[in-house]
């Protein structure tokens, strides 16, 4: 396959982590490349899964060569053990990236729905839909892992925009 320049978002899981390839086309419409989700089995050791989630990051890089990779920032919920598992993914996913050489970006969970839907607080309804939208799919993409992965991806292009705006102003 030949490089597409586009961005690759990641949600970060070790039982499902998303994944969202969107690029710009030249009258500034997002389209979506790819998404999907990597799986891991629970019944698998927690180092398996790790594995698995590293491999299969690794070859969608190799596969698609970003321009750039955007990634969930962990968001400390209450329950300790699911921030601690996310965790573990993450690192293996920043490792994958980092080995890649690629340029690659974090974004808070506000960061993202404000980029998406305007409003900082949005549910993931309003998510989803507006990813459906600003991509013109024909339907909300499945599972919530992979809208969410195309979100962090669009939030990504949104703000390079943005800065890209601002270097050309200050100029």
């Amino acid at each position: 396959m030949n490089a597409v320049p586009a961005i690759l978002g990641i949600d970060p899981g070790t039982a499902i982590t998303g994944y969202g390839l969107i690029r710009e086309a030249n009258d500034g419409a997002l389209l979506a490349i790819d998404y999907g989700v990597i799986r891991t089995p629970s019944s698998d050791p927690l180092h398996i899964r790790l594995i698995h989630i590293y491999q299969s990051l690794v070859d969608l890089i190799q596969l698609y060569q970003p321009q750039a990779i955007a990634v969930e920032e962990l968001f400390f919920s209450k329950n300790a053990r699911t921030a601690l598992s996310v965790g573990h993914a993450r690192g293996v996913i920043l490792l994958a990236i980092a080995q890649s050489g690629i340029p690659f970006f974090q974004y808070k969970p506000a960061q993202i729905k404000q980029a998406v839907t305007g409003y900082g607080a949005a549910d993931k309804k309003q998510i989803q839909e507006m990813v459906r939208m600003l991509l013109a799919l024909d339907t909300i993409p499945k599972p919530d892992d992979a809208a969410d992965a195309l979100a962090i991806a669009i939030c990504h292009i949104h703000s390079a925009r943005y800065q890209r705006l601002v270097q050309r102003n200050s100029s």
